[in-house]
């Protein structure tokens, strides 16, 4: 891939990996076959070691489907995460945690990453901490949105005309989650 190229690839529900200009981005991790005791995983495990190298892991929000703690630790990488979900991701064991606000940014070699509104239950269940969630606009020569679980909102139509593409992952919830 040469620098200044967009490639994308879908890993499973909302993980997917980025790369743009040369910086590697992996969205809502979840790399193993379970989420918790209950939930089964439609798809093959993934190796963390055959993603390659990620430069930073996006959290959209703090759900278990989107917020796996073992594909979080199995990976190493740096996370950016919304306002509020640092000091639970530290405690369990995640190290390098970045998070954002709505309208505030990181900058991760060529590319600007943004937090913005995204629309979903903020509380990681049943008893869990509560943190904002948040979507993402990655910029570079390229511009990528994605947004986890989120609902529609007026806001969205601000985004026309100035994203490339889009990741808005939709699935339900039960006893399996599928691809």
């Amino acid at each position: 891939m040469s620098s200044d190229a967009l490639e994308i690839t879908w890993i499973g529900h909302a993980t997917v990996l980025i790369e743009l200009d040369g910086v590697r981005l992996l969205t809502d991790p979840v790399l193993g076959r379970r989420i918790g005791p209950l939930v089964r995983v439609a798809g093959a495990a993934v190796d963390p070691d055959s993603l390659g190298p990620v430069d930073r892991v996006l959290l959209s929000h703090l759900h278990a489907d989107h917020a796996d703690v073992g594909s979080l630790r199995a990976l190493g990488a740096p996370v950016i995460a919304g306002s509020g979900a640092g000091e639970w991701l530290r405690r369990a064991g995640v190290g390098d945690v970045q998070e954002l606000s709505v309208g505030e940014s990181a900058v991760c070699g060529d590319v600007r990453i943004r937090a913005v509104r995204a629309e979903h239950d903020s509380r990681r269940r049943p008893l869990g901490v509560e943190a904002q969630p948040v979507g993402y606009v990655v910029e570079g020569s390229r511009t990528v949105y994605f947004a986890g679980d989120t609902d529609l909102f007026d806001e969205m139509a601000q985004l026309r005309g100035s994203v490339d593409v889009a990741l808005l992952p939709v699935w339900g919830w039960g006893p399996s989650v599928g691809e």
